[in-house]
């Protein structure tokens, strides 16, 4: 995709004249989970005698849960909810690691992710989007109770918070773009799913959706067909070429 100001400008436009709602990602493109879920896992691995590096830890349950989660989708024989593949996920991970811990201290670890906060720019940046006339959303991976417990600590109204729960799979499959889209009442082809994973940019776009890809680690996209129609590097550079 060419970084030529003109042609970002172009492409900006274009998401201007014919998008309706932008549907946000919560974990990771609203709120900090890799820094949050560090702070929270730090002392901890600091009193089992753990000499990793503690982001190195939280990457791993990331990585584990997205997995178990993929695995979940594609069998297809019923939704496992979010916070039960993390508690299978983070068990696995300190499984790995070889210390002693109880389910309490999953559950504990776990339940962090329903108190993340915010990126800095976030809240300005969605203020200025709203301002705009955008309708603003979320649909997210999260279990419905989760995300009604993560809103008072984001801190940040919208028109709409949306579990994948809804739709009975993890995103990227297409039902959960399709379940938001119906939600909303608002057209695919009208929607712009904003997020800072490649896989939910290439899940929605390849459902119908506009996408804009946070590039806030600056590494590539990857290959694939389904490109996004935007790439910014946060949400106030996202705010500052819709608004």
């Amino acid at each position: 995709m060419s970084t030529d100001p003109g042609a970002v400008r172009e492409r900006a436009a274009i998401l201007r004249r014919g998008t309706k709602a932008l549907v946000f990602d919560l974990y990771g493109t609203v709120v900090d989970m890799q820094a949050g879920l560090t702070q929270a896992a730090t002392p901890y691995l600091e009193e089992k005698g753990w000499d990793g590096a503690p982001h190195r830890f939280v990457t791993w349950w990331r990585r584990t849960h997205f997995e178990n989660s993929m695995i979940d989708s594609l069998c297809d024989r019923g939704h496992t909810s979010y916070r039960e593949i993390s508690h299978r996920a983070l068990s696995y991970v300190m499984d790995r690691c070889g210390f002693p811990y109880t389910q309490k201290e999953v559950v504990q670890l776990v339940s962090q992710i329903e108190k993340l906060k915010p990126f800095p720019e976030v809240p300005a940046a969605l203020e200025r989007l709203r301002a705009a006339g955008y309708m603003l959303a979320i649909l997210s991976n999260g279990d419905r109770d989760m995300l009604e417990a993560a809103m008072p600590h984001v801190g940040i109204p919208f028109d709409h918070v949306i579990s994948v729960q809804e739709a009975g799979a993890f995103k990227p499959h297409w039902r959960t773009y399709a379940k938001a889209a119906e939600i909303m009442g608002v057209d695919r082809t009208a929607c712009a799913l904003v997020a800072n994973h490649a896989f939910d940019c290439i899940g929605a776009k390849a459902y119908g959706m506009r996408t804009i890809f946070i590039d806030r680690r600056s590494r590539p996209f990857g290959e694939t067909p389904h490109r996004p129609d935007l790439i910014v590097e946060n949400v106030t550079a996202l705010a500052a070429a819709l608004a």
